[in-house]
């Protein structure tokens, strides 16, 4: 028995080196590992030797045992070493190659627009105050000195989802938000950015929904002076420093007095052009003094405080500083007129 299993070794340590791929040598464990194998063969006859003879070939069968083990093993390692350099070899990549290039991303042009004004004002001190879109009634109106029986109230018919909810018709309800957060002391310097909501017929130059941005600032002693002159640093930054801004006597419930901006027509210089309808002016944006009602709706008092609110659409000033002609190019998704701005 011993020479046996001494055969049984070097036979099978002979065929597993000869063993070409995995699968043979897959077959060599079983043929001589498995239960049914030529050691356990033996392994079943030792009941038939002397007690002296058993430990000494139970020890050689499990020495071969192991011997036939590790031998697979290593040819294992071996042959799939083997496969993974053939299948580099056969697989290889040329990294010589140039790459395909990647399409880099841009700025939507409205977000462009809209990271520009922030930067702006941010530079001027400002800090951006945000809110949600779905807004109470009180906030979006009666805090702004419209009450429920207001007709001004009529210009910004919108979306209500119950008597009191609504979406927002202006970024205004985040001012009277911060305000009332303040308790009634300033200083309060903010933009309201955000996306707002009314019943327009969409066209060229209307949208029932569109972006707007709306500023806000309230302490002692601030003057109609003060926003204009932060108004005229807005032009030139937004469209060059040779534009001169105008105001005009306006009307709005939430400031008195209120006004119009209109900035000198950067396309012909003020001569009259089809840009500015010929009138050498470009309506941008409407301002006013915060009124009184709206700063003590807010908990500030009206002798001690006062303050400037301004509000403006990013889609009019794009339009303008990018010569676009529909509003809605903004959000039809269209890839070619988004390509257009890849470094605006």
């Amino acid at each position: 028995m011993k020479e046996q299993l001494e055969s049984l070794r070097n036979e099978a340590l002979e065929q597993v080196n000869s063993a070409e791929d995995l699968k043979s040598l897959q077959d060599l464990r079983v043929k001589y590992l498995g239960k049914k194998g030529p050691i356990t063969e033996v392994l079943r006859g030792m009941g038939k030797l002397s007690k002296e003879e058993r430990p000494v070939i139970g020890q050689l069968a499990n020495e071969v045992r192991e011997a036939i083990e590790s031998a697979i093993k290593d040819k294992q390692e071996h042959l799939e070493l083997e496969k993974i350099k053939a299948q580099l070899a056969e697989e290889s990549i040329d990294v010589t190659l140039p790459g395909r290039p990647v399409q880099s991303a841009n700025h939507h042009p409205l977000t462009a627009v809209i990271e520009e004004i922030e930067d702006l004002f941010i530079g001027l001190g400002f800090s951006i105050a945000e809110g949600p879109e779905v807004e109470n009634d009180y906030y979006n109106f009666e805090a702004l000195n419209l009450p429920k029986d207001h007709p001004a109230r009529d210009m910004q018919d919108s979306f209500y989802i119950t008597e009191e909810i609504l979406l927002r018709t202006h970024t205004s309800p985040n001012q009277a938000r911060v305000m009332e957060a303040h308790k009634g002391k300033g200083p309060v310097k903010i933009i309201c950015p955000g996306k707002v909501y009314r019943r327009d017929t969409d066209d060229a130059t209307h949208s029932h929904q569109f972006m707007q941005i709306e500023g806000l600032y309230v302490d002692k002693n601030v003057r109609l002076s003060d926003l204009k002159g932060i108004l005229t640093v807005f032009a030139k930054e937004m469209f060059g420093e040779d534009r001169q801004i105008r105001l005009r006597p306006s009307y709005f419930p939430f400031t008195e007095p209120s006004v119009e901006m209109d900035i000198s027509c950067f396309h012909c210089s003020g001569s009259g052009c089809s840009v500015c309808k010929k009138t050498g002016w470009i309506e941008i944006l409407g301002a006013g003094m915060v009124h009184p009602h709206v700063l003590e709706m807010s908990g500030f008092d009206p002798k001690v405080y006062t303050g400037f609110a301004f509000g403006m659409g990013p889609e009019r000033i794009a339009m303008l500083k990018y010569g676009i002609n529909d509003i809605r190019h903004f959000y039809n998704n269209d890839v070619r007129f988004l390509k257009q701005f890849k470094r605006a």
